[in-house]
């Protein structure tokens, strides 16, 4: 039987104290949910919703990466956004970091409120080893 296994790894955001980064567990790696928050500032990427959906998706490819993962080995997403109008901008983003098929299967869904009053948020599972 498998046991739950921390990821962490500077070069993404760091997590409160409430959660991990990652879990690693029975050949997945559950990612917790990312916003576009500068690993380096500390602070929320200006600009649009596609600048801080390009932040979370290198925070998150951090975290995959020091889970020996990838985002080629992402199997399913979910997206929060605060305004479904934002929808094909986070595409703009998403398309960048996964160009190629098969992309991961994804949701995308609207909410009241995300941290840090932000406009967008993602988490991610991929797979991990030698699968």
């Amino acid at each position: 039987m498998s046991y739950r296994e921390p990821v962490y790894t500077s070069e993404a955001c760091a997590p409160l104290p409430q959660f991990s980064q990652a879990i690693k567990y029975n050949g997945l790696v559950y990612c917790s949910g990312t916003v576009g928050t500068d690993p380096v500032t500390d602070e929320l990427v200006p600009g649009t919703v596609t600048n801080r959906a390009r932040m979370a998706l290198r925070n998150l490819q951090a975290v995959l990466e020091a889970a020996g993962s990838s985002l080629d080995r992402v199997v399913k997403a979910n997206v929060f956004l605060t305004d479904m109008n934002d929808f094909e901008r986070l595409n703009i983003a998403w398309d960048e970091f996964f160009p190629v098929d098969p992309k991961p299967c994804r949701t995308c869904v609207a909410v009241h409120q995300l941290p840090l009053n932000t406009d967008v948020e993602i988490e991610m599972i991929a797979s991990y080893g030698e699968n």
